[in-house]
């Protein structure tokens, strides 16, 4: 098996940097992981102090284990923090973030990589956030007794951990010193299999969202275009999402306002998106946004988890297509949410909220156009807002179980 997965590695990496002229992704892929290894001796040569190394696969990772690296700096002050991506979508936009004393990406996963990687950087403790199971960087971390941890990990029936051919990946799980689970059901399928080192500390992200509903970024531009209307946002959009939300914004424009945040912001996907639309819209993009726009799109980076504030009630996209985005950062603001009714095992949150009343999937334009004009009344609206303000109160907390973990583990 371990020749099959070597094989894979190498055959992704040669297919990555064969479509890099071609593809802008993959040519940040391949071309940030050039100098990886002159960076971190670079940072090596000044930082001498303990390392603590947390790995995540993109934006949305980082953004989850943000709160614990936070709170892992303000126990473990001597530490450095170095953070590592995959996927060149969470390296570019966190590249600068201030919790890193360096951000660089994580090599292709083979074993001369892994070993020169650990050989460099010499971590004293190393968590990966959520998923992320590479056999040689997880091997040599067991081999060199370096404290491996998982945070906010999830597992579903479906992954190959638990499949009667999946021996070599239940390796990988096997060595973490301890995996942090969000739900009892995760924690039980690792100990189907014989994983023990485990507990439910919950999802991070829970934290994370109440962080940014406490100090969320202001926009006054944004504050006037709302105004007094009713207000919808969707969050996230692909085109998948906008064929069935199409008929609702088209009919409602000019009664109530409607903010689309694109989920990719290029020119292309962007007309992809309002070419759905019938009614005239303004691009944020444009500026000069007066209070008698109806239809915006925030073809930003970076405005989405603040920009909920302003809204009454959500759409989040994904579920018909790549998987549901975020919907937490919407519900912490107390906006009920409705989204696409694929994959959504892979978001326990998505099937807790819809069984609680404060989240609605659906699976067509009908049923879209239903539900959102039942979430126009301000009673129905009102209840099920109370219900995702309770939803995030109750599930706080992970960070610091995490972190009291850690701080016995690191005595």
């Amino acid at each position: 098996m371990i020749f099959l997965y070597n094989l894979g590695i190498r055959l992704y990496a040669l297919l990555a940097k064969a479509s890099s002229p071609f593809n802008a992704k993959a040519k940040k892929f391949i071309k940030g992981r050039k100098n990886v290894f002159s960076e971190i001796r670079k940072y090596r040569s000044n930082e001498k102090g303990p390392v603590a190394w947390f790995h995540a696969a993109s934006l949305g990772e980082f953004e989850q284990g943000l709160p614990v690296m936070e709170r892992f700096k303000e126990e473990f002050p001597s530490y450095s923090i170095v953070v590592s991506f995959f996927s060149p979508s969470g390296y570019e936009h966190r590249k600068e973030h201030f919790i890193a004393d360096l951000t660089c990406y994580l090599p292709i996963d083979t074993k001369a990589n892994a070993k020169r990687f650990f050989d460099e950087l010499k971590p004293n403790l190393a968590c990966f956030i959520k998923y992320e199971y590479w056999f040689h960087f997880l091997k040599e971390a067991d081999q060199r007794s370096i404290p491996l941890f998982s945070i906010s990990a999830i597992f579903t029936p479906n992954h190959i951990f638990f499949k009667k051919y999946g021996s070599f990946h239940r390796q990988m799980l096997r060595y973490f010193d301890h995996t942090f689970v969000q739900n009892t059901k995760s924690e039980y399928l690792l100990k189907s299999i014989g994983v023990e080192d485990c507990s439910i500390s919950g999802d991070t992200r829970f934290d994370r969202v109440s962080q940014t509903v406490a100090s969320p970024e202001s926009y006054a531009d944004l504050e006037k275009f709302c105004g007094d209307k009713i207000t919808l946002i969707v969050g996230s959009a692909w085109p998948e999402d906008m064929a069935v939300l199409a008929g609702f914004i088209n009919a409602k424009s000019g009664e109530i306002n409607i903010i689309i945040a694109p989920h990719l912001i290029d020119r292309a996907h962007v007309e992809k998106i309002t070419s759905h639309l019938s009614v005239p819209f303004k691009l944020y993009s444009d500026g000069n946004l007066t209070n008698t726009d109806s239809v915006l799109i925030l073809n930003t980076i970076g405005m989405l988890s603040s920009t909920y504030q302003y809204a009454d009630f959500a759409y989040i996209g994904g579920a018909f297509g790549d998987g549901l985005h975020n919907i937490l950062e919407a519900v912490a603001f107390g906006l009920p949410v409705v989204f696409g009714n694929k994959g959504l095992e892979k978001f326990p949150e998505s099937e807790e909220l819809i069984t609680l009343g404060g989240a609605f999937s659906v699976e067509d334009a009908q049923q879209t156009q239903d539900v959102l004009n039942n979430l126009l009344i301000e009673g129905f609206r009102k209840g099920a807002s109370d219900i995702c303000l309770q939803y995030v109160t109750e599930n706080q907390g992970a960070t610091e179980r995490i972190i009291s973990y850690l701080k016995e583990e690191l005595k």
